[in-house]
């Protein structure tokens, strides 16, 4: 299973000063939720980042690993050592015992902390809202470096349609996993 770093809490003494000073540096505003019990989250995004930032009322920081199914990322986790929290859900500003019913993305969560006290929070998302997704360029650096891995796809499929001996009709497919491989290190590239 994937695990993404995807959001860094962080403390903040004024929530809209800060908001208004991460949108002057050009950051996209992802969240400013207000919850019925006067609690407020923030979140917003460096472009071309794949790691958001987010603040408000609430502990004061955190990291977020995102996985696509809950139980098995907090199993694969416990198996791993770590003493992962029970999953829950939000249901509005209540924290409900369980995964979310429905699967909802953004909804179930399960704590853990490292050794030295940090806190962590597993979340599922199943499916992205609209400008949520994550750039390419987060994982390449630059257009001329995802250029680069295109052409290295093009080469190692040209070298694959040569062992099977004919030409791949699924070819999406073929890039999509070599490109998600060399992205990953050389272990999953090998």
């Amino acid at each position: 299973m994937d695990y993404r770093l995807e959001v860094v809490r962080i403390p903040v003494s004024d929530v809209d000063r800060a908001r208004d000073f991460y949108q002057g540096l050009g950051w996209r505003l992802d969240a400013d939720f207000h919850f019925d019990d006067g609690a407020r989250a923030v979140q917003l995004t460096p472009p071309g980042s794949a790691c958001s930032v987010s603040f408000g009322s609430g502990p004061a920081s955190y990291l977020e690993l995102v996985v696509d199914d809950i139980d098995q990322g907090r199993s694969e986790l416990a198996e791993h050592g770590a003493q992962v929290g029970s999953v829950f859900h939000r249901d509005g500003s209540k924290q409900v015992p369980g995964p979310d019913p429905a699967h909802r993305s953004y909804n179930s969560l399960a704590p853990f902390t490292d050794p030295d006290g940090n806190s962590w929070l597993l979340q599922e998302v199943t499916t992205r809202l609209p400008g949520r997704t994550v750039s390419p360029l987060a994982v390449y650096g630059s257009v001329a470096g995802l250029a680069d891995a295109l052409r290295r796809a093009a080469e190692a499929h040209g070298r694959h349609e040569k062992e099977i001996g004919h030409a791949d009709p699924d070819w999406p497919a073929w890039y999509a996993q070599f490109m998600a491989n060399e992205a990953a290190g050389p272990a999953a590239a090998s």
